[in-house]
């Protein structure tokens, strides 16, 4: 097996290239970054530019499998210039991609394994939706996933399997939505945000790295949600952050409008409620490591200390 993963030098990239690796899988990945690029028997970097239709087409000698991950964060402000690229950086790398593979030969790739999001999912706080849910969320989210998913089902005109993971809240210490959660309650300013009641589907970064791997393996084609089986209220979550960091939540919930006022449009993020169904890749054989919230805060806190960069793969050293 030899994997080319799109988006490799970020939070779920890192983690699914490390356990790659790990398992004495040879990996290609695509930079934009010349200062990222490296070259070992089992780990090599390639040029691209996605958004002049730019790449090394070297980057598929071998290559089974490929993983895209690659995309602009939605954690930062959405302004009208940067609500654009966030589509566009998705859309612009799918597009370099297919027309790369269309000039190449494809017949040893069996599998084509992309990130997509449960934002697609409406905001509700009584539904649990799972893949076949046809109905899209109203919001600058929802658009961006429909016309990510769009683009992603246009590689079924290959002969390999397509498939989708539809990822919720990434749990990690080492970046991502969890440190952002966390240092409010550190500084003791921690509370739930609205009413708290809105569901927040999550995923332990190891689980979602592991899915990957799982997807792309067994050659599943199709959307699959990327979350744990058992998701919480924001309320929930806040209070098991608390009692794993050790501070007292004290303070009346925080107001919708408070949160415009500081973030934005973005502020959406902390107030949309997706209850999100994981049956589907579990009854294809899937196992969660950390399918409660309390056991994944309680893994990752107390491993945090040994994720020190001395103890890094070399990849992480160079990428962090």
């Amino acid at each position: 097996m030899k994997v080319l993963i799109t988006g490799a030098t970020g939070l779920v990239g890192k983690a699914i290239v490390k356990e790659l690796l790990q398992r004495g899988i040879a990996v290609n990945y695509l930079t934009t970054r010349k200062e990222k690029l490296a070259s070992t028997e089992d780990f090599r970097g390639f040029i691209w530019n996605p958004a002049k239709g730019e790449i090394d087409d070297n980057c598929f000698e071998g290559v089974d499998t490929i993983i895209n991950l690659a995309g602009a964060s939605i954690s930062k402000r959405w302004t009208t210039a940067y609500k654009k690229e966030v589509l566009q950086s998705r859309l612009d790398s799918l597009e370099t991609l297919k027309i790369a593979l269309q000039k190449v030969d494809t017949s040893q790739i069996t599998s084509f394994v992309s990130a997509s999001a449960i934002g697609i999912y409406p905001s509700s706080l009584y539904n649990f939706y799972d893949e076949k849910e046809k109905d899209v969320d109203k919001s600058f989210l929802g658009e961006v996933v429909e016309k990510w998913e769009q683009k992603i089902d246009e590689f079924n005109t290959f002969h390999f399997n397509v498939a989708k993971i539809r990822i919720g809240i990434v749990l990690s210490t080492l970046g991502g939505a969890l440190p952002k959660m966390a240092k409010p309650i550190q500084n003791f300013v921690g509370a739930a945000f609205g009413s708290g009641n809105q569901w927040q589907s999550w995923i332990h970064i190891g689980d979602l790295a592991e899915m990957f791997i799982f997807v792309a393996e067994n050659n599943l084609e199709g959307a699959y949600n990327g979350v744990a089986p058992n998701p919480v209220t924001n309320a929930k979550m806040t209070k098991e952050l608390a009692r794993m960091l050790n501070r007292p939540l004290f303070l009346p919930n925080i107001p919708r409008f408070a949160m415009k006022a500081v973030l934005g449009e973005m502020s959406y993020l902390l107030f949309a409620s997706q209850r999100v169904s994981s049956k589907k890749i579990e009854k294809k054989g899937f196992i969660f490591q950390y399918a409660n919230i309390g056991a994944a805060f309680d893994q990752l806190y107390s491993t945090k200390k040994e994720d020190s960069e001395s103890e890094m793969t070399t990849f992480n050293k160079e990428f962090v």
